[in-house]
């Protein structure tokens, strides 16, 4: 659909509780399958993203039952060995976590399947899983470096392994692989990256750690007892709140607060981020809710100048680059960001694509090959019709630019947002 977003006059106000993290949403239900015994997953992200992991643990034999309205999710675990093959390929939508994390499970549990996706799913690079599996032993055939792979059963062997790239999705794949292994396998990375992994299934009973500062990853043990069942419920999504954190700044009169958000150390770069450029975001009712920090972030209008991005701050917001972007438009001075180059292979190119939305929107910028400069000048004095290229944060990103643009903005696409947050146009009354 395409949606025409005018100028926004109203503040923000209020409060909103996000729904479940994506991130963690996508692991619970992964692992209450490979756990034996029921498992009850609350505050379950209801979206496309999530849909398609729902999708293929039911062509693998597992049996779940969702209550959308209450977000309740409840999953009948068939243990780490008990994948049944499945009668045609597994189809992961435009989901990359759910190929990435599922090409772990199955190498595992030794079952013949096929993982394959959207086109777009489909173009984004797995070679950063596929070598690391086949020298842990997996017979794994990809196509030119991409989805679909396929599997066949293989024994797998210990591993010491240093990413090129910090990435949750690679090290996640292959601690799940290595919870079959023959023997100990370590997985380092040159940064943090998010977490959610490691303390997910070392709470269900996995033998699994973080490596001890100041080295960055984990080391996983073969799983010698059945993986206990959860009973959670989950951690409000950041990557979502960003965009409400990103609207409430730029909105002049705005006092937002959304509550019960994860404010995971590796997934808070945002928060660090804007709060550079001047934001005004503070933390309260710190928790811990299924073992992820939890606090209610109250944001109120603020004048943003420019900042600078780089380094390990880049991976502890990687997903929030689109909303960051509009922020950067709106500060005063120059925004520079580097060693972004992963923002060029999520579901779209987002450098380019949003490089050359805010172009289109009157916006100084210019790309380079692992990232972007942005003279923001205060405001965004176009208006357009843009195009959200199938890229659900980037739907969501050119709707906050429409907010505050001085002409309207159509979007092409828009509805791709209910991907992961399905409860974005109703939020912003849009």
């Amino acid at each position: 659909m395409t949606k025409t977003i005018a100028r926004r006059v109203a503040p923000l106000t209020g409060s909103y509780r996000p729904e479940g993290d994506k991130s963690l949403s996508h692991r619970a239900l992964l692992f209450a399958a490979l756990a034996e015994g029921e498992s009850v997953i609350r505050r379950f992200l209801v979206g496309g993203v999530t849909r398609a992991m729902l999708r293929c643990l039911r062509q693998l034999g597992v049996h779940w039952e969702l209550d959308e309205a209450a977000h309740v999710l409840r999953v009948r675990g068939v243990g780490p060995w008990g994948f049944e093959s499945p009668p045609e390929p597994l189809d992961c939508g435009n989901s990359a976590t759910t190929l990435r994390l599922l090409a772990g499970a199955v190498a595992a549990a030794g079952v013949p399947c096929v993982l394959t996706g959207s086109e777009g799913l489909c173009r984004r690079p797995m070679g950063r899983i596929v070598e690391p599996l086949r020298l842990m032993g997996a017979d794994v055939t990809d196509t030119d470096g991409h989805a679909p792979l396929t599997f066949r059963p293989a024994p797998l062997h210990a591993l010491a392994y240093a990413l090129p790239v910090a990435s949750a999705q690679v090290k996640s794949c292959l601690l799940l692989a290595a919870l079959a292994a023959d023997g100990p396998c370590a997985i380092t990375e040159p940064g943090p990256s998010r977490d959610h992994t490691e303390r997910m299934l070392a709470a269900m009973g996995a033998p699994i750690r973080a490596l001890d500062p100041p080295a960055h990853g984990a080391v996983a043990l073969p799983l010698q007892t059945p993986l206990r069942p959860l009973d959670i419920e989950l951690a409000g999504d950041i990557s979502s709140a960003a965009f409400l954190l990103v609207a409430a700044t730029i909105l002049p009169g705005s006092d937002f607060t959304l509550t019960q958000v994860s404010v995971n150390p590796t997934r808070t770069g945002i928060l660090d981020a804007l709060r550079a450029m001047g934001a005004s975001i503070t933390l309260a009712n710190e928790a811990t809710l299924a073992g992820e920090p939890v606090a209610d972030l109250r944001v109120r209008a603020a004048s943003l100048t420019g900042t600078e991005i780089h380094g390990d701050l880049v991976v502890r917001m990687i997903d929030e680059f689109p909303a960051f972007m509009i922020a950067a438009a709106c500060a005063q001075g120059e925004t520079l960001v580097r060693d972004a180059a992963e923002l060029r292979a999520k579901e779209s190119d987002r450098i380019a694509i949003m490089a050359a939305a805010l172009r289109a929107l009157g916006v100084d910028i210019e790309e380079y090959s692992d990232g972007f400069r942005i003279r923001g000048t205060g405001r965004i004095p176009g208006g357009a019709t843009l195009d959200a290229h199938g890229d659900h944060r980037v739907a969501m990103s050119l709707a906050l630019a429409a907010l505050v643009a001085e002409h309207p903005v159509a979007i092409q696409g828009f509805d791709i947002l209910s991907e992961s947050f399905p409860d974005f146009p109703r939020v912003l009354a849009l």
